[in-house]
Parts: structure tokens; C-alpha cells; sequence
């Protein structure tokens, strides 16, 4: 069977789940965002098949999306439906500029917590709008005036409005309890139809969507009115048409790339070409805008239900136009069955989800909460150019002031304090002038100082600083010794542009050469012609006192057999600081017959003092696609993978570590479980339990990602500090 047969066995059945999940929520984006009906339904139609012709991702699918309606209702509401076509056409144009410049990479130059709270900003407005026409009222033209409105809206409600909406929400909430083989079935589509039958054979008295004709009469040219809705000319509109257009160029640009950018880590297949998404979205937007549809990104929502169905290729995406097209031309009649008030129900229950607790926890965290709580602030209150400008600014501000914090030490060496010691770390620019000057004046005068200078970049005027300051402290007598142990020194900055140096060994130069070529082959067959390389390189010989003296580690390491995970490399560890132990899937046996990790742990703690004991899990792992796809053979793999059941049996029922690992594929996201799985085995394990209750011996997980080549921390809570989707 050839290689495109055995493809669409997979796509054509995941198309139809997108299309599924597509169909409801293109009519509720378009209510949201103020324009036809219809344009939700055309939006989706060429996203799926221009983006996903065009495009540069495999699987990503495309359509209007949630992340721009705050911006398309404000523009309409200003300029027109009509004036939205063709600025949506601008934009189209515009990421195609993006897309053939390469500079679509550019788009994604935003810190990630602004992306997170600019998502939850919409979010929040998507849904103060939408509980208004849940009630039974109208939404207002600003998130204030929804707010001081709501209490009359509940109070006056609908009540039939009220059931239908409900139902829905109720729906979606429960939906994500249900089995995995249940969930299948996309939860939005079976409570718009759940609702839509509740009113239809009830007979309640509710108001429904209505299209104003059928798919292909909808399809207009777009043509500018004399004046703007307002009544101005527009030659008054000029600046407001080129911010608008900017606006939906970068926001569908960032939202697309992000998009592209989690669903990749979604599936193994080709990566995105970030250049070609630009031009695949900028030819969809502009032939959406041409006839007359809404601006389109890709969208996380649709793009994972495609990996989850088993897409392959860019078919998939385009098969989903295809039936959104048929759908929309032949069976008009049963979408204007479903009532507004189901659309707002489900719309509130996304905007909900952009809201995600795992971000609020990760700024929190990350000392970033305040950037994200002002940018949500503004993003509601003011409007999204506005409130993501803001965010920026105050990120940078941030980042200035951590830059400025670089750390600077001083404290006296010996008990008489007539030597001092000065450690300065990091970047050190003008901006790092106030502090250092400071320090350096508390320094007693007549004291021999010693400064340590590991720094990544100098310009000339902490140089000069310096200087000045070993010149005028050395008259008082004294003597002031200088140790640079980073190739960014006090030289360079007088005599060339400052740059930025690595202030250690990458990875990449690693200090031992490699016994395979490029393929992964040996280069000559034997591994002792590495052992011969090692003698010759001699790697290890300025480790030989640590090597002689005894161990003394103080963590064990215990990790998965796979030979890419270098314990001492990602934990910047010497020899002897670790105490390493390796099996198939970094399991801990709670199998009485199985004392290998018993044996090492008590020889660890009980023996060697080790006062941390870490679990690593990593990318990638075939253990742990072993036991997610039941491939293990009968045999000494299989009884040993029986080790990490209880990992599976959490994994398949929601364990809390899933909430952060969303950026993940499925293996990984098992692997990262089954660290927290493992992690708790620990902590209670008899040789343990007592040193980690009187706080002698603390347990840590983590998970290594090969491609991003990041170590993150894994509680029972999942990730901290997880990735963006």
C-alpha cells in the first residue's frame, strides 16, 4: 500500500473530527466578533483549505479564531463590516511580507507571559459579552459598561435563554470527565446539539442564529461606504485603518506561529517552516477577506484535535474545509436551528479556558505576575494593541531592572577584615553603574581587595568604573587585584565594541571527541578505539584528586538507561558529586524481589549521607512508549515495564502533573507522570520516609527535553515552570 493510501486511512477520519469541532465554533466566533454569520463558516472554509495547502505545518489547522475577535468586534463597530474585509485583505498581504522577508520568526519576539495574559484579557471579554446573550440581553460596546450592566441582565433574564445556555456550559464541563474513547466525540458539538434539540422538541422560546441566505449567496466582493458607521469621512479613519491593519497582521501572525510552535511538540512528523505558515495564513486571510469572510490564524483548539485523530499530512486540514464548505451549502436549514444562547454558552466556556491556572502559577513563580495581572488589566479595560504595548514595555522594564541586579558581593576575608573579597557576576552595563559604585565606595580604605569578574558582556563604562576606582583605592596604600575567568574583560571594553561572550563550555564542546561519525556508526568498528581517543585527549586528567580522594556524593541520580542523558552535564556536577543509578524507564520497584534501587539507596543514605535523591525522566522514551502502545514482549522487558503500571494507570486517569505538560506529546506526557509517580514512591519508601519527614533528605523530579535540551522540575503537580502552547 502506498505511503499517500496508508495517509488518508489516517486524515480522512481525523478530518471529519475537526470539522466537527470547527462547524460551532466558526458561528460562535462570528456572533462574538460582531460580523455575519456566514463569514465564521467562509473563515473556516479557506483556513482549512488555502492555510493548509500553503502552509509550512503539517497538522496545523486553521480559521477564525478567539484571540482575535476583541479586535475585529472594535474595528467593525467603528468602520464597518466592509472596511474589515479589505483591512483584513492588508494583513493578509502583509504576513506574506512576513513570510518572504523571513522575519516570521520576528513574531515570535514576545515574552511569553504577555501572550498569556493577552489570551486571558480576550478571554475575560469574550465571556463578559457573552453572558449578556446568555441572559437574554444584548452585550455592551466596552468590558466596563458589560460589568456595570450585568446585575440588571441576571435580574431581568430569560429564562429559556438561561436553560439552553446552561445546558451547554454544563455539557462542556462534564465532558472533560468522561473516558478518553468518549471524548473523541467533540464535546462542543454534542452541546450544540444537545441544546438545539432541548429547545426544538421542548419548545422553548428562544432566539436563533440566522444566516440571511444560504453559502454562496453570502459571498460578496467588499466595497467602502461613503461614510464610516459613524458618520465621518474617511480621510478622518486613516491612522485607525493602518493600526487595524497592523493589528490583525501581528496578533494572527503571533497566534499562528504559537500555534505551529505547540502543536510541533504535539507529533513527530516534519517540523514547521515558520516563513511558508506567513505566506500559507497571509494568501488565506486575504482570500477570506475578498470574500467576505473573518481574519484566520491557526488554532491550538483544532490543530490538537487533528494530531489526537491521527492526522498525517496537510490533507487533513484541507479535507475539514472541504466539509465545512458542503455542510454550509446543503444544510443551511438545520444550522439556523441553533440558538444564539447555546453559541454564547459554549463561547463562554472558551473564554474561560484561555484563562489557564498554569500560567497564573508560572508567573508567579517566574516574579512575572505583575506583568501579567497589568497587561490583563489593560487588554480589558483599554483594548488589545493597547494593553499588549503596555505589557511589553513593563516586561522590558523588567528585564532592565534584573539586568541591573546583576550580583555584586563584597565581604571581608579573614577575621581582622583587612582583605576584602568582591565577586561580580553576569551583565555588567551602564545600567549596572548605580550598584557597583556603591559597593565599591563601602570598601574600608587601605584594605587589599580582590575582585572576581565573571561576566558575559562589559561595556566601556563599567570599565572605565573599575578603573577609575583600583586607581583612586590604590593611593590609599592598598592593593587591588583583578581575576577575569570569562572572555568578556576590562581590555576588550576599551578597545572594541562591547559583545556578549559565553561565560562557559557549550555542550556542543564538550571536552571529549566523538568514536562515531556523523551517522552514529562507529568509526572503526570498536569501541576501544574510543577508549585509546580518551588517553590520547586526556579529558579527565585535571579531575584526578577528586577521582582519587573518596566519594562523597550528595545526590543520587536516578535515571532512564538512555546514554543521552549525561547526569553531570545537566546538572553542572564533578566527578563524585553524583551517585548515579540507571534502569529502563528511571522506575522505582515496589516489588519485594526487586532490591536493586533498595540496595543503592540505602548505601546512599545510610551509608554515604546523600541528602538529595532525584527521579529524571526525559523526552523521547521508548520505555515509556513501550508501555503506553502495550508493546513490550513477554519476557524480562515486559515483567520489568509491570514496574510502572501504577505510572499508566495515573496517566490514564487525569493525573494533576497533565495540567502543566499540555506542550507535550503523549509519550512525554506519561514520562513526566511517571517521574511524579516515582517521586512519590520515594517519598514514602521505607529506607527514606524517615530522612524526608525530619527533612534530612529531599526528593526532586525532573524531565529532560531533548529537543529544547531544558531540564524542568517535576512535583506532584506536574512541570514547574512549564512550556508555551
Amino acid at each position: 500500500m502506498s505511503t499517500a493510501v496508508t495517509n488518508l486511512r489516517h486524515d480522512f477520519p481525523a478530518s471529519l473530527v475537526v470539522f466537527l469541532v470547527a462547524l460551532p465554533l466558526s458561528l460562535g466566533i462570528a456572533i462574538a466578533s460582531g460580523a455575519p454569520l456566514i463569514a465564521g463558516l467562509i473563515a473556516a472554509v479557506v483556513g482549512g483549505i488555502v492555510a493548509g495547502t500553503l502552509g509550512g505545518s503539517s497538522v496545523q489547522v486553521s480559521g477564525p479564531a478567539a484571540g482575535l475577535t476583541v479586535v475585529v468586534a472594535g474595528l467593525i463597530d467603528q468602520l464597518g463590516w466592509q472596511m474589515l474585509c479589505l483591512m483584513t485583505i492588508a494583513a493578509g498581504a502583509l504576513q506574506i511580507l512576513f513570510g518572504v522577508s523571513r522575519m516570521a520568526r520576528a513574531a515570535l519576539a514576545i515574552a511569553p507571559v504577555v501572550v498569556h495574559a493577552m489570551l486571558a484579557g480576550i478571554g475575560i471579554t469574550i465571556a463578559l459579552q457573552q453572558i449578556h446573550v446568555l441572559v437574554g440581553g444584548t452585550s455592551r460596546s466596552s468590558a466596563w459598561q458589560n460589568i456595570v450592566a450585568l446585575p440588571n441582565g441576571i435580574l431581568h433574564h430569560e429564562l429559556h435563554e438561561v436553560i439552553v445556555g446552561g445546558t451547554v456550559i454544563v455539557i462542556l464541563l462534564l465532558w472533560s470527565k468522561l473516558p478518553p474513547k468518549v471524548r473523541m466525540i467533540p464535546g462542543a458539538l454534542v452541546a450544540i446539539v444537545a441544546a438545539t434539540a432541548l429547545a426544538k422538541f421542548v419548545g422553548l422560546d428562544v432566539e436563533r442564529i440566522n444566516l440571511s441566505g444560504n453559502f454562496f449567496d453570502a459571498i460578496t466582493l467588499p466595497h467602502i461606504a461613503d461614510k464610516t458607521p459613524g458618520g465621518q469621512p474617511w480621510s478622518q479613519e486613516i491612522s485607525a485603518i493602518v493600526i487595524g491593519v497592523l493589528t490583525i497582521a501581528l496578533i494572527a501572525s503571533v497566534e499562528s506561529l504559537l500555534c505551529a510552535v505547540g502543536v510541533d511538540k504535539l507529533h513527530n512528523g516534519p517540523r514547521t517552516n515558520f516563513n511558508r505558515e506567513m505566506i500559507g495564513q497571509g494568501s488565506a486571510n486575504m482570500l477570506s477577506g475578498f470574500l467576505g469572510g473573518l481574519p484566520i490564524t491557526g488554532v491550538i483548539v483544532r490543530s490538537s484535535a487533528n494530531v489526537a485523530a491521527g492526522a498525517r499530512t496537510r490533507m487533513s486540514a484541507i479535507l475539514h474545509g472541504v466539509w465545512v464548505l458542503l455542510f454550509a451549502s446543503l444544510f443551511t436549514n438545520l444550522v439556523e436551528l441553533i440558538p444564539k444562547a447555546a453559541l454564547a454558552g459554549l463561547l463562554i466556556v472558551i473564554g474561560v479556558q484561555l484563562i489557564k491556572l498554569a500560567h497564573i502559577k508560572l508567573a508567579w513563580r517566574t516574579g512575572n505576575f505583575v506583568i501579567y495581572a497589568v497587561t490583563i488589566v489593560c487588554v480589558v479595560f483599554l483594548n488589545l494593541l493597547e494593553g499588549v504595548a503596555i505589557g511589553l514595555a513593563i516586561a522590558i522594564a523588567f528585564l532592565l531592572i534584573r539586568v541591573v541586579r546583576a550580583p555584586i558581593e563584597a565581604k571581608p576575608v579573614g577575621a581582622e577584615a583587612k582583605q576584602w573579597r568582591v565577586d561580580i557576576d553576569g551583565t555588567l552595563s551602564f545600567l549596572l553603574l548605580p550598584r557597583l559604585t556603591n559597593v565599591l565606595s563601602t570598601l574600608p580604605k587601605g584594605s587589599d581587595v580582590t575582585v572576581n569578574l565573571n561576566a558575559d558582556y562589559i561595556d566601556h563604562s563599567v570599565s572605565e568604573a573599575i578603573s577609575d576606582w583600583k586607581t583612586s583605592h590604590e593611593a590609599t596604600g592598598a592593593t587591588v587585584t583583578i581575576n577575569e575567568t570569562s572572555p568578556a574583560n576590562l581590555v576588550s571594553a576599551h578597545s572594541s565594541p562591547p559583545k556578549r561572550h559565553f561565560t562557559s563550555r557549550s555542550l556542543r564542546e564538550a571536552p571529549w571527541p566523538s568514536r562515531r561519525d556523523n551517522n552514529g556508526d562507529e568509526a572503526d568498528g570498536s569501541i576501544l578505539h574510543g577508549v585509546k581517543e580518551y588517553h590520547r585527549n586526556g579529558a579527565l586528567h585535571h579531575h584526578v584528586p577528586e577521582l582519587i580522594d573518596p566519594t562523597n556524593p550528595d545526590t543520587v541520580f536516578l535515571t532512564c538507561a538512555d546514554s543521552r542523558i549525561l547526569p553531570d552535564v545537566i546538572t553542572a556536577s564533578r566527578p563524585g558529586d553524583l551517585y548515579i543509578v540507571r534502569n529502563v524507564g528511571n522506575l522505582v520497584p515496589i516489588d519485594p524481589g526487586e532490591r536493586s534501587v533498595d540496595a543503592a539507596l540505602d548505601f546512599a543514605v545510610n551509608q554515604l549521607g546523600v541528602t538529595s535523591v532525584v527521579v529524571c525522566g526525559h523526552s523521547s522514551c521508548r520505555a515509556m512508549k513501550a508501555l503506553l502502545d502495550n508493546t513490550a514482549r513477554l519476557g524480562p522487558m515486559s515483567r520489568w515495564l509491570e514496574h510502572a503500571g501504577e505510572s499508566l494507570t495515573a496517566y490514564l486517569d487525569h493525573h494533576p502533573a497533565l495540567e502543566s505538560a499540555n506542550g507535550f506529546n503523549e509519550v512525554d506526557r506519561l514520562a513526566i507522570v511517571n517521574v511524579a509517580v516515582q517521586v512519590e514512591r520515594l517519598a514514602r519508601h521505607d529506607i527514606l520516609a524517615p530522612a524526608v519527614a525530619s527533612g534530612a533528605v529531599q526528593v526532586v523530579g525532573m524531565f529532560f527535553d531533548f529537543a529544547t535540551v531544558h531540564v524542568h522540575e517535576v512535583n506532584q503537580d506536574g512541570l514547574v515552570g512549564s512550556r508555551t502552547t
